[in-house]
């Protein structure tokens, strides 16, 4: 079972989780540990509505396509990444039904500036198929390795994005070869 920094375990959630809902809602439980005919089954009875709410680790980010699942909250969600944020955001509102994703993180925790950021970003960019702008942002963010130079952050800061683009894909083309485009 996945654990938290706080020590609580999925086990302990679901517990404290099935304390709070009434006694006729039906709550699963799903983590990394379990066997994969464990996880079929319980997603099985997920999207059939035999199950109403289920408690995931992060198991649930990839492959998991549940139309009818509509509420997800993400509890300390200062803790991922921002492209992690987004896939296991996308895990709900896959049909035409309105969908909500609460990204929660305790009360009174202050927040390092760059996990500020990501909460901002994933907040800001809701639409379908904002991805590519979610990438850039954490690109933004995370800085860009160093394509352009020595540091982990390399010199894109210095040369700006749209330049940081063109010299990227001009480099692509020469690794595969081809004569860059004049631009």
């Amino acid at each position: 079972e996945s654990e938290g920094a706080d020590g609580e375990n999925v086990t302990d959630y679901t517990q404290r989780i099935r304390e709070i809902f009434p006694s006729d809602i039906t709550i699963g439980m799903l983590h990394g540990k379990m066997k994969p005919k464990e996880k079929n089954q319980i997603m099985e009875q997920f999207a059939s509505g035999e199950i109403q709410v289920l408690v995931s680790t992060t198991v649930v980010e990839v492959g998991v396509n549940v139309p009818n699942a509509t509420v997800m909250m993400v509890e300390n969600a200062e803790r991922f990444g921002l492209a992690q944020l987004h896939q296991i955001r996308g895990r709900v509102g896959r049909s035409s039904r309105h969908a909500y994703a609460y990204l929660c993180y305790r009360r009174g925790k202050a927040l390092s500036e760059i996990a500020q950021k990501r909460l901002s970003a994933i907040r800001e960019y809701a639409a379908f198929g904002s991805g590519f702008k979610i990438a850039m942002r954490d690109l933004e963010i995370r800085g860009a390795g160093n394509v352009l130079g020595p540091e982990q952050s390399g010199h894109m800061m210095s040369v700006g994005y749209d330049l940081y683009l063109k010299l990227l894909e001009e480099a692509v083309q020469e690794e595969k070869g081809e004569t860059p485009k004049p631009r």
